[in-house]
């Protein structure tokens, strides 16, 4: 397990970063591969498997990665290689803030789904948007969700913000997550980026994005979380 200062490093470096320096992908680029997956889903319900839609920024979009080492295909492949009948469906967007993940959410939700999993609020930390704006938008991503799915599980992938972005922003955003996940009664990622952050080895060039080998570790986060909902 890495040290507390290891992740106080990471958390740091992310307060130097006034945004997400990903490239953005194009928001059509996203529309077309969700149609696609949409397309491949339902050809997977009829098989007989359900969907676990991941919603994200470049955390779950694989960043700086090839698609086989993003976590969703990892996921992907231990859902396969224990025969469990679920399909992944990576909907991650580079550099998305909270905001735009509720601007696209409604093409993503045309398909069924049958478990949600949440990693946004990152980027609108790195921009220092208002707190309260950006819980807003995740309560009403996750509102959404259950209106038009009203018993499906959700996972939550929480984040933490510098100490340099002040005592009071960083309570409050830190503060968003375990509130949601009570709200809501989903699983709780306490950080997503446990055991990576901070940590040379475990991340791209950047400092920032998980490499190969980090995505492994967030991928074992990502089964303890969503397991139990699996089983």
């Amino acid at each position: 397990m890495h040290s507390f200062s290891s992740t106080l490093l990471f958390l740091v470096l992310l307060g130097t970063f006034s945004a997400c320096k990903d490239k953005q992908v194009p928001q059509q680029e996203v529309v077309n591969r969700t149609q696609e997956e949409t397309n491949t889903d339902r050809s997977s319900t009829k098989a007989g498997k359900k969907t676990i839609l991941c919603f994200g920024n470049s955390l779950t979009a694989g960043h700086g990665l090839e698609e086989k080492d993003a976590w969703p295909t990892l996921l992907q492949n231990r859902l396969d290689s224990l025969n469990l009948p679920y399909r992944v469906v990576n909907a991650g967007l580079s550099g998305d803030i909270t905001s735009g993940g509720l601007n696209r959410l409604d093409w993503v939700l045309k398909q069924d789904i049958d478990v949600f999993f949440l990693e946004l609020g990152a980027n609108d930390m790195l921009r220092g948007l208002d707190v309260a704006k950006t819980e807003e938008n995740l309560d009403a991503i996750l509102t959404k969700v259950k209106t038009k799915f009203p018993d499906i599980p959700i996972v939550i992938a929480g984040m933490l913000a510098p100490p340099n972005m002040g005592n009071d922003y960083e309570k409050a955003f830190n503060a968003i997550y375990p509130k949601l996940a009570k709200k809501y009664e989903a699983q709780l990622i306490p950080f997503f980026l446990d055991k990576v952050a901070g940590v040379k080895e475990l991340n791209n060039a950047d400092g920032i994005h998980p490499n190969a080998e980090g995505s492994k570790i967030i991928l074992e986060s990502v089964w303890t979380a969503m397991s139990p909902i699996l089983n």
